[in-house]
């Protein structure tokens, strides 16, 4: 069978979203495409977002503004991990689950985890 890139990624993150479901934990997503990174952290039933933060928001393209590369790179990444931890903590969440929805964990999305652990967030 065939698999295209995207569905082998969600097969990749189907057994991690399972886990998170049974520990009944906050959970911290992580997309990225190749312009862009996003990150949501939703309850722990997975009904609703409780945080978001991406390099699509103008506070952090204000931050990035004259960069090259804009929202693909790992200062990027790191900019919107630092926000989305500060985000969680607001509203009053110290701890997650990190989901790399079947994304490597290197590049953009441990820079991600990485700067929101410094800003925190405990996962």
């Amino acid at each position: 069978m065939n698999m295209t890139k995207k569905a082998s990624r969600l097969r990749r993150s189907r057994q991690t979203r399972l886990k998170i479901r049974q520990l009944l934990a906050n959970r911290l997503t992580v997309f990225r495409s190749n312009m862009h990174i996003y990150a949501s952290i939703t309850d722990a039933h997975g009904a609703k977002v409780i945080a978001s933060a991406s390099t699509v928001e103008p506070a952090i393209r204000a931050q990035l503004a004259g960069v090259s590369g804009k929202g693909g790179n790992v200062s990027a990444a790191s900019l919107v991990g630092r926000s989305i931890a500060e985000k969680a903590l607001a509203a009053g969440i110290a701890s997650v689950a990190f989901d790399r929805s079947g994304f490597q964990y290197h590049g953009r999305v441990k820079a991600l985890a990485d700067a929101a652990r410094e800003a925190g967030l405990q996962f």
